[in-house]
């Protein structure tokens, strides 16, 4: 497939896709090099394909999805890589895609923010049998959608929202969303806000979508790609010097809260695609921080061992290690966590996996780690 690279209405280069694997064949004619996704190789004014492969390759859903290989095979489709291409790319977290050559498609009619998309897709991903599945659409968001949980995007009033279920026996992940907002909530942290939704019996979380037409949100793992790594730097300050030469303001107040909240959620998975950064997609301005989202894998969601000591991200693999690394606790008010047990237990209770015991435990557990917040204090 011949196919230009597009940010909004900007030419960015002409590739060609292999429609059999999906993945970026060649690359011909750069239009744009500034309006580049972040952390793509420039050599010798040359474009690297093999790092412009990982980002498109890295839009697709993982493998690990759950329900995705039943759902490839009721597609006929051999891998989620090659997903991406029947959507022309679009997403609803930034404003990238490719127009076919000579195809006269123009962004304005086509992107998922301004115009409705199918739910043909989501259905599939979710189990559910199409209404008619010889005339299935797979123009949707839900083709570019991260993250191993079972998801699918909604238009609800006019608004774009994630729906997300949970896993395990606990099915926990939902409810974790709504309990991290809670903790985010009372410490005036900026966050996305999860409430809870059910679908046959099922619980998900449900969040509205934070990114505009304008807006795109650039993962970590871009911003860290950006430059090479001096082995003297820990993950950590390499992060934040990346942030320093882009121009990226507030991360550093920002790292630190969002380190301070998986502490206390016991956060598991706070990967480098599970955070990020918000620039203006027709200025190339950064404008901060993202606020915080994914922080379902926490509060022991897959152990019956509540209150254990478990393995983290990104920087330190031990919770007790990484809030070491909070330089600043002036912004931490502990007197607006009073109440926080009654409230999480309120939570979990709409749960009918997680038991009285259980949630007594998890609530008693992340009492805990406040006061050891307390006591760093």
């Amino acid at each position: 497939m011949d196919c230009v690279l597009m940010h909004k209405n900007i030419p960015v280069v002409d590739m060609e896709i292999d429609e059999m694997a999906g993945t970026i064949s060649k690359i011909n004619k750069t239009h744009d090099i500034r309006h580049l996704p972040p952390g793509i190789n420039i050599q010798k004014a040359s474009i690297d394909r093999k790092t412009l492969n990982d980002w498109w390759t890295g839009r697709s859903i993982p493998a690990s999805r759950d329900g995705i290989r039943e759902a490839l095979e009721r597609l006929n489709v051999y891998n989620t890589v090659m997903l991406i291409t029947k959507c022309c790319g679009l997403s609803l977290s930034d404003q990238y895609w490719i127009c076919p050559k000579d195809s006269g498609l123009q962004w304005n009619d086509i992107n998922f923010f301004h115009n409705d998309f199918s739910k043909d897709m989501g259905e599939i991903l979710f189990g559910h049998e199409p209404a008619d599945f010889n005339r299935i659409s797979l123009m949707s968001p839900d083709n570019t959608s991260d993250g191993w949980l079972r998801k699918k995007w909604i238009i609800a009033g006019g608004k774009r929202f994630l729906m997300k279920g949970g896993s395990g026996v606990y099915e926990q992940e939902p409810f974790n969303e709504v309990v991290a907002c809670a903790v985010m909530r009372r410490l005036e942290i900026h966050h996305i806000n999860y409430t809870l939704t059910f679908d046959n019996g099922k619980p998900y979380s449900l969040c509205e979508n934070f990114i505009t037409p304008d807006t795109e949100l650039i993962p970590a793992w871009r911003i860290k790609e950006s430059f090479k790594k001096d082995n003297r730097n820990s993950e950590l300050t390499h992060l934040l010097r990346c942030c320093d030469s882009l121009g990226i303001p507030g991360a550093n107040a920002a790292l630190d809260k969002m380190l301070a909240l998986d502490y206390i959620i016991s956060n598991e998975d706070r990967h480098y695609n599970n955070f990020g950064f918000i620039r203006n997609a027709e200025t190339l301005e950064w404008l901060g921080f993202a606020p915080i989202y994914d922080s379902g894998t926490s509060l022991w969601y897959n152990t019956r061992f509540v209150g254990r000591a478990m393995e983290c991200k990104p920087f330190r693999k031990s919770h007790d290690e990484q809030i070491k690394l909070v330089g600043d606790f002036s912004w931490f008010d502990a007197d607006a966590l009073a109440g926080l047990s009654d409230e999480i237990i309120e939570i979990l209770s709409q749960s009918e996996a997680v038991e009285a015991e259980r949630r007594t435990a998890i609530a008693a557990a992340v009492k805990e780690r406040c006061k050891r917040i307390e006591k760093l204090l």
